[in-house]
Formats: C-alpha cells, sequence, structure tokens
C-alpha cells in the first residue's frame, strides 16, 4: 500500500495515512468494466432495443452513451481519485471534497444508500445464475426445458409454485447463501488481493465464454425449409433492422438513456469509490475510456449476438416478438433453457451460458458492497474485518424481504427507488458539482492531470451544460411519469400495499441511518 494524504478537518494539515491502492492499471480497468458488465449486458440491453426500435434504438442509445455515459464516467473517475488522496472513497466524503458544504455529505449519502440498496436484492438474482449453472450441467434444467416447463421450473425454485422440481426455497436459499458467501469473501481480501484479483480472473474467462457461446449462435445453419424466415439472420434483423418511427416517441430516448446508466455504473457511487483507489498521478482519461468501452463490445456485441438471435432460429417471429416482451428474466431463465435443449451440447452450452451469467453478476456485486466498506474504513476507522462484518450482517438481514416476498412487489419497488430514480438523481447532483460548484475548468485540469490522452474542449460544454440539461429532463419526465404513482403506491394492489409500504419505509429509514451515520462521522472528526 502507498501512503495516501488526508486532510485533518481540525488542524487543515494533510497528514499521512497508509490506505490501499490498485495493484496495476489493468487491475482497475477491468474491475471499473467488471462492475459495468452485469446481467444488463446479456439480458437487459437486446430486450430492450427489440422493444424501442430495433436498430434505430442505437440512434438515442449512442447518444446518451456520449451525453451522459462517457462525461459522467470522466466525473466520476476524476472526482474519486481527487478524493482518494485526500483519504475519502465513498459518496459524502467525495462530494465534500469538491463542495465543502454540509449538504454535499448529506446528498452524498445516495452513493452509499444506492449501491447496497440494489445489492440487498441483486445478490438473490444472482445467486440463480449459480444454480441454473448446476441444473444444466446436472441435466436437470434440460428435462425441464425440454418437455417446454422452464417456466413451471423457474417458478418453482423462486418458491412461487410447488411442482415435481422444487418444494419451497430450501435450495435456491442455499445457493444464495453461497454467492453471498463468495461476495464478502473476496470483499474481505480487499480491493487489490481481492476485487482487483476476482475481475482479472473472471473478466477473461467471461469475454472467452460469452465468444464461444456467440459463435455457436452465429453459426446455427440454414433454416428449416418449411420456416425459411426462421434463421439468425433473421434474429439480427429483427435486433438491428431500424424502425425510424420509433424516434419520435420519447420512451425510446428514455429508455436508450436507462440503458446507459444500468450498464455503465455511472450514478451508482461505484466508479467514484474505485477511482478513489489510485494513485494521485494516475490516468483518468484513457482508464475511463478503456473500461467504457470494454463494457458497449460486452453488450453491444456479444450481448446482443446470443439471446435475441438465438431465440428467434427457434421460436420464429412471432415468438420472438411475445419472448422480448416477456422481459429480461423470462428471456435468460426460461427461453434460452429452451433454446438450448433443443442444441447438441445442452449441458454444456447451459452451463456456460449461466456461468458467464454469475460472473458478470459477481463482478457487479462485489463492486456494489466497496462504498460501505469504503465509508466505515474511511470515515470510521474501522478495520477490513470489522468493515466487512458489519456490513455483511446488514446485507444479510436486508436482502430476506426480496427473497421471501419476491411475489409481492418487494424487489420492482426497491428497483425503482434505487436502481432508477435513485441513480439518475445523485448522477445529476454529481455532474452539477464538478461542472458548476467545483468550476468545470479547475474540473477538466484535474481530469488531465496525469492523463494519456486529451479530452476534446467540446465536453467542457457537455459536462457544464449538455449532461445537467439531458438529466433534469430525464429526471422531471420520469418524476412525471412514475414518480408520483410510485411514491402514493397506486399502482399496488390491496393484497401487496403492507408489503409495499413497509417497503418505502424500511429503505426511508436506512437512507436516513446513513445521513445519521454521515453526519456522526464528520463530528467525530471535527472533535478529535
Amino acid at each position: 500500500m502507498d501512503g495516501a494524504i488526508a486532510w485533518n478537518h481540525t488542524t487543515g494539515v494533510d497528514i499521512d495515512v497508509p490506505r490501499e491502492n490498485w495493484a496495476s492499471r489493468m487491475g482497475i480497468i477491468l474491475a471499473v468494466a467488471g462492475s459495468a458488465v452485469g446481467l444488463g449486458n446479456f439480458l437487459r440491453f437486446p430486450v430492450q432495443a427489440a422493444q424501442n426500435g430495433g436498430g434505430a434504438f442505437m440512434i438515442p442509445y449512442i447518444i446518451a452513451l456520449l451525453l451522459l455515459g462517457i462525461p459522467l464516467c470522466w466525473v466520476e473517475w476524476t472526482m474519486g481519485r481527487a478524493a482518494g488522496s485526500r483519504n475519502h472513497g465513498s459518496g459524502p466524503g467525495i462530494l465534500n471534497v469538491f463542495w465543502n458544504h454540509r449538504l454535499s455529505r448529506y446528498f452524498g449519502a445516495l452513493g452509499i444508500f444506492i449501491p447496497l440498496m440494489i445489492y440487498f436484492y441483486y445478490v438473490y438474482i444472482e445467486s440463480w445464475c449459480l444454480a441454473y449453472s448446476w441444473f444444466a450441467i446436472s441435466g436437470s434444467l434440460g428435462s425441464a426445458a425440454g418437455s417446454n416447463n422452464a417456466g413451471d421450473f423457474l417458478s418453482a425454485y423462486q418458491g412461487l409454485k410447488e411442482n415435481q422440481w422444487f418444494s419451497g426455497i430450501s435450495e435456491a436459499y442455499i445457493f444464495f447463501i453461497i454467492t453471498f458467501f463468495v461476495n464478502f469473501f473476496f470483499i474481505y481480501l480487499g480491493v487489490a488481493k481481492g476485487i482487483e484479483t476476482i475481475s482479472k480472473i473472471a473478466m477473461p474467462i467471461l469475454v472467452i465464454l460469452g465468444i464461444v457461446i456467440m459463435v455457436r449462435v452465429l453459426t446455427l445453419g440454414a433454416p428449416d425449409i418449411a420456416k425459411p424466415d426462421w434463421s439468425v439472420n433473421g434474429g439480427l434483423g429483427f435486433m438491428w433492422n431500424p424502425d425510424f418511427s420509433a424516434l419520435a416517441d420519447a420512451k425510446v430516448w428514455l429508455a436508450a438513456a436507462g440503458q446507459i446508466f444500468f450498464t455503465t455504473s455511472v450514478g451508482l457511487g461505484l466508479i467514484i469509490t474505485y477511482a478513489s483507489y489510485l494513485k494521485r498521478d494516475d490516468d483518468v482519461a484513457l482508464s475511463g475510456l478503456t473500461s467504457i468501452s470494454i463494457n458497449e463490445f460486452m453488450e453491444v456485441v456479444i450481448g446482443a449476438s446470443i439471446a435475441i438471435p438465438a431465440a428467434f432460429v427457434f421460436f420464429g417471429p412471432v415468438g420472438i416478438r411475445d419472448i422480448a416482451a416477456g422481459g429480461a428474466f423470462n428471456l435468460g431463465f426460461v427461453t434460452m433453457p429452451m433454446v438450448f435443449s433443443q442444441m447438441p451440447m445442452t449441458a454444456a452450452l447451459g452451463f456456460m451460458w449461466f456461468f458467464l451469467l454469475f460472473l458478470a453478476g459477481v463482478t457487479s456485486s462485489i463492486s456494489m458492497l466497496q462504498p460501505g466498506i469504503a465509508f466505515l474504513e474511511d470515515e470510521f476507522s474501522l478495520s477490513r474485518k470489522q468493515s466487512v462484518g458489519l456490513l455483511s450482517a446488514v446485507s444479510f438481514f436486508a436482502a430476506q424481504p426480496a427473497i421471501f416476498l419476491l411475489d409481492k412487489g418487494v424487489l420492482d419497488l426497491m428497483d425503482f427507488w434505487a436502481g432508477t430514480f435513485a441513480i439518475v438523481l445523485f448522477a445529476t447532483g454529481e455532474v452539477i458539482i464538478f461542472g458548476w460548484i467545483y468550476g468545470i475548468d479547475r474540473g477538466f485540469d484535474q481530469l488531465h492531470h496525469g492523463a494519456d490522452i486529451r479530452v476534446p474542449k467540446f465536453f467542457k460544454v457537455v459536462i457544464k451544460y449538455v449532461t445537467p440539461a439531458y438529466l433534469l429532463i430525464i429526471l422531471g419526465y420520469w418524476s412525471y411519469q412514475s414518480g408520483l404513482d410510485q411514491l402514493l403506491l397506486r399502482k399496488v394492489s390491496a393484497e401487496n400495499f403492507p408489503y409495499a409500504l413497509g417497503t418505502m419505509l424500511g429503505m426511508a429509514l436506512f437512507l436516513a441511518a446513513i445521513i445519521a451515520a454521515v453526519e456522526m462521522a464528520w463530528r467525530r472528526k471535527e472533535t478529535s
């Protein structure tokens, strides 16, 4: 570990404090890329594209990437590295370095709240991937899928029904425990020995598995003579042929922006934390661009070339529309097993697919834990062991509603407020603090400190004016479209209302507890 520089709030003097750093440049790039490459690259993206104009979807997608994804990526890498040299690695401390005001610390609490709240349900979904890897290689999944019962298999595994495959969620809970342990094992090992190590191992394997499955799908062969339209080319056409009329629909533009947030990890408080473990002279301009490029390759090239084209070959142009409308979970856990059941090497292909998803999930979920760990270590001076112990207890308890109340809409509610609304809100605050309060000229100087490339001056205008305006429009439209209904729980059934209300209160209390902890940490430092 290198010595970092911490700011003494009382004396205003820099003091030497040992703080972890990444062991290599490739390590941080792969770690950030790993946090971004997740289930959304292989499941959510193809469904979003298919539902929103096919190839035309790529127009607002690329615009959102250029005006939101890349600028926010640079902002977060820059803010994180600068604050890391002040011994801050989580949202409250990082934003406070760029805006020395109590409100910045309170607002920065979202950088801890968002990733942890997402983790509470994401880790359970991630465990499905590990379980399905086992079910695929053992043959039980292929048997269910081969008899067109993949949907019943999933429902029973989730505990939503009982049948010949599962009775209750005992097996699902075992795989949840295993996945939970894997996450905290690597977090316990630390930034370099844990996060960087698993990223260096998982990311290359993930890429190889993705390419193998993609090649197998793209070489499925000539279509059945009786069904000439059921082909790989037809599936690629369904995915990429543009319906330009869709561009007139504002929802398509919002869907594209939402996908960029979902896939690049900006606005979640993850990148700023990872960047805080950089050394003061490490490049952030080229490294940030490289990490986001890896993510886009995994999403646009590999992710788009597997699920939808494969499903199209076996279910045709009519069936594929129902599959796309069914959402990402059905595509990944129901349709793909049915596709593999009709192909040679069913078990091997199924294992590779779900293990790929599991690796993508692990590298993402681990990143969701680090902001909380960084907060406890940096602001309360807890040891790694103490921080991991405390956070594991909180996370284990908080993950239970997503497991046992899956049919009550709890997961969807958590996903909207933490995984949608709060992300856009936090990103908006970040870019305004960086571009307006700290100042775009100073911010650009920070971005270029130690940089291996020069970022075009055009992005000064983008970061200061275009990105905030874009975000405020999205925030306003989402609030108008869904916010009030979600806040008042208007679309929740009477049966599920008590669970929804309890979830809302639980999230509010959790955020309030984080803000209270932030206040406690700063008072502790000011009086020390």
